[in-house]
């Protein structure tokens, strides 16, 4: 019986059971966490797990991932488009109100920048902030208006009609371009900046790029250009449609807007 056998021994047995019982899960953990390139951290493992029927509290799964030498990707520094006043700056409309009731209310945009094979590459994009969706996005070698424009026409694809969003970004010198500002009004879209040299204005497009670099750049080797910009698009896909978020009650932006128009 194990009360009789020696302290040591028995303390032991005991350890061993424990770690048994969590031996199932602690695969799960490990298959959920490859399977998101090592993108999630327990808060995320944690939804998972109770989306496959498995209840553990969040210290649990914590404790188990840090015994499997588990942890999220972590992040670094960023591009900045700003030079001065060449055009028009418009007044911070949006001032750091980024709570929406529906899509298409309250739209972010920025510019991000990659060294990838000796080339600078640049992917900007438009976020919805209802659900964090990234709604249109154009990748370049030159952060031109070209690009600026390949990104708004995306964007003008997909508005529903009647809608007058909000469109916010920084004081960069693409977005106080007269023809940037004239499409805007085209298209009833009403223009908003941050104020100079303040990122927590516009920290949705800080975040998203902080953690697109920390998932699916940081540390890795990319062989040539096209294959990064593969990665970069495949990145936008997960981002949109497989990555579970914590404000999104555990879902995916494309699924919370597609649940959203269920209720």
């Amino acid at each position: 019986m194990l009360s009789q056998l020696p302290r040591s021994t028995y303390y032991y047995h005991l350890k061993r059971r424990t770690e048994d019982r969590y031996s199932l899960i602690k695969q799960e953990i490990e298959r959920i966490f490859t399977e998101n390139k090592q993108r999630y951290g327990y808060r995320r493992i944690l939804l998972a797990l109770r989306e496959n029927g498995i209840k553990l509290n969040h210290k649990t799964v914590h404790k188990l991932m840090r015994s499997m030498g588990l942890h999220g990707k972590r992040r670094k520094s960023k591009y900045k488009s700003y030079k001065g006043e060449v055009g028009k700056i418009a007044p911070n409309i949006l001032n750091r109100d980024f709570a929406t009731s529906k899509p298409y209310e309250k739209l972010a945009t920025d510019v991000t920048e990659f060294a990838v094979c000796d080339c600078k590459i640049y992917l900007s994009p438009i976020i919805d902030l209802h659900n964090k969706e990234v709604i249109s996005y154009s990748i370049s070698k030159s952060p031109d208006f070209w690009q600026t424009k390949e990104m708004l026409q995306g964007l003008f694809d997909k508005l529903p009609q009647g809608v007058t969003p909000i469109l916010h970004s920084d004081q960069g010198w693409q977005y106080q371009m007269r023809e940037f500002q004239s499409r805007l009004k085209e298209h009833n879209i009403l223009q908003s900046m941050s104020r100079k040299g303040n990122c927590l204005d516009n920290s949705v497009m800080e975040n998203f790029f902080g953690r697109l670099k920390v998932e699916m750049f940081y540390g890795e080797k990319f062989q040539t250009v096209d294959e990064f910009v593969h990665c970069l698009k495949e990145y936008i896909h997960y981002w949109n449609n497989e990555r579970i978020s914590l404000k999104l009650k555990g879902m995916s932006p494309v699924g919370y807007r597609t649940h959203s128009k269920t209720i």
